[in-house]
């Protein structure tokens, strides 16, 4: 007998111990936070992802359940150089190991190198899949090369001009000086 697994509700232990593969090809529209970063929604938009379970021995100790997963997605960006649009390549690549509960994987996660998650019998894992890519995400997207010419300055001749017809602050005090003999 074979069991079908779900993305949305995943037995993760179940789906380790038959060393199962879960893969799609989603619209971006299933990831609502994600979408919400995109500039503009496309109906072609798409997030690929791939999941695999297993049971591992690591440290000595057996029977550890394994998730690896790779998720990939392009996200229409605004550059931060030129504010044109800009694709982001997004890939992630990671495996997570999960134990009992919560308070375990809090309690184990400053000594381990590992990704720890709680077990669970309803695991979402397009969840874990938009908190990854979110992570992912840069933080000041931009081109490689952007497309047209940018112009880098800090202010513009409006604000020059308003500094310059300013009179100094403290030109008066130069006047109230020791050592000034006009004063």
């Amino acid at each position: 007998m074979t069991k079908e697994h779900s993305p949305d509700r995943l037995d993760v232990k179940a789906f380790a111990q038959a060393g199962a593969h879960l893969s799609g090809h989603d619209t971006l529209l299933k990831y609502k936070r994600l979408a919400e970063e995109a500039q503009g929604l496309h109906p072609d938009l798409r997030v690929d992802w791939a999941a695999d379970g297993e049971v591992r021995t690591t440290h000595g100790v057996g029977g550890q359940v394994w998730l690896r997963l790779k998720a990939s997605a392009t996200l229409p960006m605004t550059c931060q150089r030129c504010l044109h649009s800009v694709d982001v390549p997004l890939e992630v690549e990671r495996e997570f190991r999960f134990v009992a509960d919560e308070a375990t994987a809090e309690a184990l996660d400053g000594d381990s190198d590992e990704d720890l998650l709680a077990l669970s019998r309803e695991f979402d894992l397009r969840e874990l899949i938009e908190d990854e890519l979110l992570m992912a995400l840069p933080v000041v997207p931009r081109h490689e090369e952007c497309p047209t010419d940018v112009t880098l300055a800090s202010s513009d001749e409006d604000f020059e001009q308003a500094s310059a017809d300013k009179p100094n602050p403290f030109a008066a005090l130069a006047g109230l000086r020791k050592d000034n003999p006009d004063a």
